[in-house]
């Protein structure tokens, strides 16, 4: 078999809490994050970069950011790869910005542009203050826009948080990004190989403007996407996504991490009426 040319790996959905503190009062994110890096590092796999793509914290608490920091950059260091974050719909840009990059507490949009061994990975911050489901302004698709008008090398990987494809599962399709025909706009005919999102907490993958949309699977909990009739059930089930670029063909492979207990198990009508208090209509 072949080795791949470039091989990046998306940690999605640590939803990591400062120290002591359980998400749901069940999951040790920080143990999930910490299980995973610890698996990169004892494999063979030459990692490239590390896709950090959103809900980077469960609370936008500045000590979970401070614990990031702490288990994400040694790693990388180690394993020699650039790190790429997003931000989701839990995270605080001014504290991520003051606690992860060293920069001042700025409220704006966290963008970026890494190029990694020819392949350009663009990230954009799908995150929007006070809502949970996802919106790009038209300021970040007209940046996109310019930054695609140049093809890379080895093409474009989009890095988003929040799917711009539907989801079999209530909640999360009412928390989708909202108004994903304007970034279709954006990418139909740019050299994008493939959009990179995290957020549902289930693996997924659909296609926009005939590019490969790829939902990774989160590293906090899964969410049942075949509940029990009536139910919405979610485990503590860790994993990650591994993304190989073999020439031309970008592959992405859901690596399990771990099987723990249930994180939740109520009624459907129950939980996606609280969504629906929380999103509103769109």
């Amino acid at each position: 078999m072949s080795e791949p040319d470039l091989t990046l790996i998306q940690l999605t959905d640590t939803h990591l809490r400062a120290p002591g503190e359980l998400m749901h009062d069940v999951v040790d994110t920080a143990a999930n994050l910490t299980a995973a890096l610890e698996l990169l590092e004892a494999s063979s796999v030459p990692v490239s970069a590390l896709l950090l793509t959103g809900d980077l914290a469960d609370n936008g608490a500045p000590a979970a950011y401070r614990r990031l920091r702490e288990l994400v950059e040694p790693s990388a260091r180690r394993l020699g790869a650039e790190i790429v974050y997003a931000l989701g719909n839990h995270d605080e840009r001014g504290a991520f910005r003051e606690q992860v990059l060293g920069e001042e507490p700025s409220t704006g949009e966290h963008d970026t542009v890494t190029t990694i061994g020819g392949l350009r990975v663009v990230s954009l911050d799908s995150s929007e203050p006070g809502r949970h489901d996802g919106h790009l302004s038209q300021r970040q698709l007209d940046r996109l826009a310019g930054v695609l008008s140049v093809p890379a090398p080895r093409g474009t990987v989009l890095v988003i948080h929040h799917p711009p494809v539907p989801s079999p599962v209530p909640t999360v399709h009412l928390l989708r990004l909202r108004d994903a025909d304007r970034l279709a706009e954006v990418l139909a005919g740019t050299d994008v190989r493939l959009v990179v999102t995290g957020h549902a907490h289930h693996t997924g993958c659909g296609s926009l403007a005939g590019i490969p949309v790829w939902v990774g699977p989160a590293l906090a909990y899964g969410v049942a996407t075949v509940p029990p009739r009536g139910r919405l059930r979610a485990a503590a089930d860790a994993a990650f996504s591994r993304i190989d670029v073999f020439g031309d063909q970008v592959v992405a492979t859901a690596v399990p991490l771990s099987r723990a207990e249930r994180v939740y198990d109520v009624a459907a009508e129950q939980r996606l009426r609280m969504v629906r208090e929380v999103v509103g209509t769109w």
